[in-house]
């Protein structure tokens, strides 16, 4: 399954243009290396997505081409959810 497509589906991104967006300016890493919204996902991969200040890692626990909205989450494992600090705001 695309990576655009498994965002969208497993509701990690609520709309596949904006996956695919996130995909292209290289926020997403599958295994740790960069990915396209069109490179493949399988069972297995771990997923690493950068939002903004927040960064997400999920393992893909299942590829379904449909999900209700209740099953989503069950597509993946959460594994890692790192909020950064802002540089520009002071310290106290």
């Amino acid at each position: 399954m695309r990576l655009d497509k498994f965002l969208k589906v497993s509701r990690l991104i609520k709309r596949r243009t904006v996956a695919k967006e996130v995909s292209d300016l290289g926020r997403v890493w599958i295994n740790g290396r960069e990915a396209k919204a069109a490179t493949a996902v399988k069972v297995g991969d771990e997923l690493t997505i950068q939002f903004g200040q927040k960064t997400v890692t999920v393992r893909v626990d299942r590829v379904a081409d449909t999900a209700r909205k209740e099953d989503a989450s069950q597509m993946y494992t959460l594994l890692r959810e790192e909020t950064r600090a802002n540089e520009d705001s002071p310290q106290r």
